[in-house]
C-alpha cells in the first residue's frame, strides 16, 4: 500500500481518479481479469477492483484518456458492464454502436466461462467451475460427451485388452503340469458388452456426475471464435464469457499417403466397432495405441501385421525395454515390420495392396486381406476454432502452447488436455481443465509439475514409467546410475514362471534421490505409481532399499532393484536386505 500512495503522490496534474460500479463480476478472478486488461490501455495508471462491493477505482491521465473512454474500455471487457446507481451509464452519446449492441445483448448468452470440449479436460473444469459457482457453458462438437477416453480410447481398449488377455490364458500355461484347452471366442458378444460398458460408464461417470449442475449448459455443436470473448456455434448463435477454456482434444493422425482414403482406413474410432472379427488387419503404426490394439486383435484370433517407420516399436524408450516387447509379440505370431515406410495404397479386388520402400532401399508390395489401420500418432482438434482470429500461439505440431499454469498467450483464454503441449493423458487432462479453471478466477495460482508423472502402455508385459530415463538424465547433465534388476531375481515371478521383464531405478549420486524408473513386467503398471511419489517426494535409494515389502509381491522388485546399486542380488537369500 505504500508504494501504491506513494505512486499517487507522484502523477502529475493531468490526472483524474473515478470510482465506477461495475456489474458482473462473481469472484475475484473477474476484478482481476479486470484490472489485467485496463492496465494495458495507454493512459491508465492506477487499477483497483474489488469484486465484492462491485467497485473499480481508476486513475488515469486526463491528456491520453478521458471518463468516457475508461468507462467504454471497461465495458469491453468480458461480460462487464459499467452502471451508474442501479442503471447502466450511458456515458453521453460518444459510445459506441459494438459497447451498445454489447450492453443489450447480456442475457442468457452470457456467461462466466465457456468450456470448448466435452471430454476430461472439459468436464473436469466443468466440475471446477460449478464448486466456483460459475455460470459456465460446454460446447462439444464430433465424439458424444466424455471425450476419447471413455467413448473410443482408455475403456474401450483396456477391455478388449482384458478379454483378450483371458483368451490368450486359455491357450498358454507357464506351468507344465496344466495343460490350456482353448476358449470358444464370440467375437460379437465381446464388442456388445464392451459397448455396454462404454455406455454405462459415459453416463455414471459423466452426464451423472453433472446432472444436477445449477449453472451449467451443456450444448452439442461446433464452436468458433469470433474474439477472445465470444464464440459462435455452428454458425449461428453467438455466446461470450469472461474466461474460455479450449478442451477440444486430439484425434488420430491421418498420413498424406497416396490411395490411403480411397482404399478406407480405421482407427481406434472405428475399429472398437466391428462386430464381425476381421480377417486380419495391418497396424500402421508401433507407437503405445498400435501395440495395444495388436495384441489385443492377435489374442482375440485376427492376425496381425504391424508396419513401423521407424527402426523399433515404442521408440521413444529404450532398446532394452523393446527388446523384451518385440520377443513377447513375435512369439505370438505378430508380424513386426520395422524401417518399412508405406507409400502408395490400392485396391485389388476385396484386397489392400500396400506399396513400401523397405530397409534395404527396395521396394515391395504387402497385401492385406482384412481392414488398414491407422495409428501413426494424434493431431490436436483446432482446425475448427477458427483461432487465426484471435491470434492464439501453437506448436510446430499445431497444439495450443500453455505454460504450467494452463495460461495461453491469451490473458482469458486458458487450454486443457491432448489439444495442448503437454504430456496426453486422461488424468492429466484432468488436473489441467480444473487447474485452467482456478487460475482464470483465483488470485492464487497453481501450477501442473510432470517431473514424477506416471504412465502405462497396456501391452504384456506392461511398460510403465515415472520420472526420467538414463539417456533424459545424461542430455540434462545430471549425475546417474542405474540399476536394472531381471525378473529372474524376484520371487514372486519365479513362483508364477513369468519372468519377463525388468525393473531400472535410475538415481542422482549425489544426492541418492530416486530421478526415474522405468518397469517392464506382467502387471508392472502396478508398481509405478509407489515410484512415481517415491520421485515425487525425494525418496533416496537407501530409502527404498531399506523399506519392507510383503515377500511374494512383484513390489518387493523396487526393493532388490535398490539393493542392486550397491550389492548382487543373486547372492542374497529370500527376504535379505
Amino acid at each position: 500500500m505504500k508504494n501504491l500512495f506513494k505512486k499517487k503522490n507522484e502523477l502529475s496534474q493531468k490526472t483524474e481518479t473515478v470510482s465506477l460500479q461495475i456489474e458482473g463480476m462473481t469472484c475475484s478472478g473477474c476484478s482481476l481479469h479486470i484490472e489485467k486488461d485496463i492496465n494495458k490501455k495507454d493512459g491508465i495508471l492506477i487499477s483497483s477492483v474489488n469484486h465484492e462491493t462491485g467497485k473499480g477505482e481508476f486513475t488515469f491521465d486526463t491528456a491520453k484518456l478521458n471518463k468516457e473512454e475508461l468507462i467504454n474500455a471497461v465495458n469491453s471487457i468480458g461480460k462487464y458492464t459499467v452502471v451508474k446507481g442501479n442503471e447502466k451509464e450511458d456515458c453521453c452519446d460518444s459510445i459506441s454502436d459494438s459497447t451498445t449492441d454489447k450492453a443489450s445483448n447480456k442475457g442468457k448468452n452470457q456467461f462466466d466461462l465457456i468450456v470448448i470440449g466435452g471430454g476430461s479436460a472439459a468436464f473436469s473444469a466443468a466440475i471446477k467451475a460449478e464448486s466456483l459457482g460459475l455460470t459456465t457453458l460446454m460446447v462439444n462438437g464430433g465424439l458424444d460427451f466424455g471425450g476419447t477416453c471413455v467413448n473410443v480410447g482408455c475403456v474401450p481398449s483396456k477391455n478388449l485388452i482384458r478379454a483378450a488377455e483371458t483368451a490368450y490364458h486359455t491357450t498358454h500355461s507357464n506351468f507344465a503340469g496344466i495343460k490350456p484347452k482353448g476358449a470358444d471366442i464370440d467375437f460379437a458378444q465381446i464388442i456388445k458388452d464392451k459397448k455396454a460398458l462404454v455406455a454405462a460408464l459415459q453416463q455414471q461417470k459423466y452426464m451423472d456426475v453433472v446432472s444436477d449442475f445449477e449453472n451449467l449448459t451443456m450444448l452439442k455443436g461446433w464452436a468458433e471464435f469470433v474474439n477472445n470473448n465470444t464464440i459462435i456455434v455452428d454458425g449461428k448463435d453467438t455466446y461470450t464469457a469472461t474466461n474460455v477454456v479450449i478442451a477440444t482434444g486430439a484425434t488420430t493422425n491421418i498420413p498424406n499417403i497416396e490411395g490411403l482414403n480411397e482404399v478406407g482406413y480405421l482407427t481406434n474410432v472405428s475399429l472398437f466397432d466391428l462386430e464381425e472379427k476381421p480377417k486380419s488387419l495391418t497396424i500402421m503404426g508401433a507407437g503405445y495405441i498400435g501395440l495395444e490394439m495388436a495384441m489385443a486383435y492377435n489374442r482375440l484370433g485376427v492376425k496381425v501385421r504391424i508396419i513401423e517407420f521407424t527402426d523399433r516399436p515404442l521408440r521413444s524408450q529404450t532398446e532394452d525395454i523393446t527388446d523384451v516387447l518385440v520377443e513377447q509379440m513375435k512369439s505370438e505370431g505378430i508380424e513386426i515390420l520395422p524401417n518399412f515406410r508405406a507409400f502408395k495404397f490400392e485396391k485389388e479386388g476385396n484386397d489392400t495392396i500396400i506399396h513400401c520402400n523397405c530397409p534395404d532401399g527396395s521396394t515391395t508390395q504387402i497385401v492385406e486381406k482384412g481392414h488398414i489401420v491407422v495409428a501413426t500418432g494424434t493431431t490436436p482438434n483446432t482446425s475448427k476454432l477458427g483461432l487465426k482470429k484471435i491470434d492464439l500461439k501453437l506448436s510446430e505440431r499445431g497444439h495450443i502452447v500453455v505454460n504450467e499454469k494452463m495460461e495461453t498467450n491469451i490473458s482469458n483464454i486458458y487450454a486443457a488436455g491432448d489439444v495442448t503441449n503437454t504430456p496426453p493423458f486422461v488424468y492429466t487432462a484432468a488436473t489441467e481443465g480444473s487447474t485452467a479453471v482456478n487460475n482464470a478466477f483465483s488470485l492464487s495460482k497453481q501450477s501442473v509439475d510432470y517431473a514424477s508423472l506416471p504412465w502405462v502402455v497396456f501391452t504384456d508385459p506392461q511398460i510403465a514409467g515415472a520420472g526420467m530415463d538414463e539417456i533424459e538424465a545424461e542430455s540434462r547433465g545430471i549425475p546417474f546410475e542405474v540399476s536394472k534388476l531381471d525378473l529372474t531375481h524376484v520371487p514372486r515371478a519365479l513362483a508364477a514362471q513369468d519372468t519377463r521383464g525388468f525393473i531400472k531405478l535410475i538415481r542422482n549420486t549425489e544426492t541418492d534421490k530416486l530421478i526415474g524408473a522405468r518397469v517392464i513386467a506382467p502387471e508392472g503398471g502396478e508398481l509405478i505409481q509407489q515410484l512415481s511419489m517415491a520421485i515425487k517426494f525425494g525418496i533416496t535409494v537407501k530409502d527404498l532399499a531399506e523399506s519392507f515389502y510383503p515377500y511374494l509381491t512383484l513390489g518387493e522388485g523396487i526393493k532388490l532393484a535398490a539393493i542392486t546399486f550397491g550389492k548382487d542380488v543373486s547372492k542374497l537369500s529370500c527376504c535379505a536386505s
